[in-house]
């Protein structure tokens, strides 16, 4: 596309932006030498939304010339969102990283609601139960970041619970990848080392096992 806004000789003074997360500005290189930019909002948008949903939120801006990036900015602002600069070698860390927060949050939920419509329930009744609870860890996290967000057996080093989970749960490699990864936080947010290391042997005892069985 770039290629062939180019042949149409685009006139001296236009500046090109493009919208995405994870591209940097070389995917705008046939405009050279017109002023390239990036302006990527850090939001999820299944379907059209209105303006207020741009208030608050972080716009990731990269361009190659300083007018450029200041007019980004203001436009950023003027949205009610806050400008970050992400040049074009972090990009593709931003973006994973607002992969995991948002798309990986949805697939995260997902499961936990397949998991409830596996002992009956039906797939509202499911989603409803568990909005607040995803809602409720949003706003723990808004209060307390991530570390002292953190609940559940895993913060408190419980390997009973979780030794349980992974019997009845049908997706134990998944469940065990995740709370491998909580259980970092967890140590990190003060779990006793004992607690940590029983947790730990719980995640990892019979891992060829329970494998073969979720297959």
């Amino acid at each position: 596309m770039a290629a062939r806004i180019r042949a149409l000789g685009p006139a001296p003074g236009l500046s090109f932006v493009h919208l995405s997360g994870a591209l940097g500005l070389d995917i705008l290189a046939p405009l050279r030498p017109h002023a390239l930019g990036s302006f990527h909002p850090l939001q999820s948008f299944p379907a059209p939304r209105e303006p207020r949903a741009f208030r608050g939120i972080t716009i990731a801006v990269a361009a190659s010339t300083p007018s450029l990036r200041r007019r980004l900015d203001a436009l950023a602002r003027r949205l009610g969102a806050r400008p970050k600069a992400v040049p074009d070698v972090e990009r593709v860390v931003y973006h994973a990283a607002a992969v995991f927060a948002s798309n990986f949050l949805d697939v995260v939920v997902a499961e936990a609601v397949r998991m409830l419509e596996g002992v009956g329930w039906s797939a509202t009744e499911a989603t409803k139960a568990l909005l607040p609870l995803v809602e409720g860890a949003v706003a723990n996290i808004r209060a307390r970041g991530a570390v002292g967000a953190l609940t559940g057996p895993i913060r408190r080093g419980d390997a009973d619970t979780v030794r349980r989970h992974l019997d009845a749960v049908d997706n134990p490699d998944l469940y065990r990848m995740l709370a491998l990864v909580a259980l970092e936080i967890a140590k990190e947010a003060g779990l006793d080392p004992a607690a940590a290391e029983r947790t730990r042997r719980a995640l990892t005892r019979n891992v060829a096992a329970t494998r073969r069985r979720g297959r």
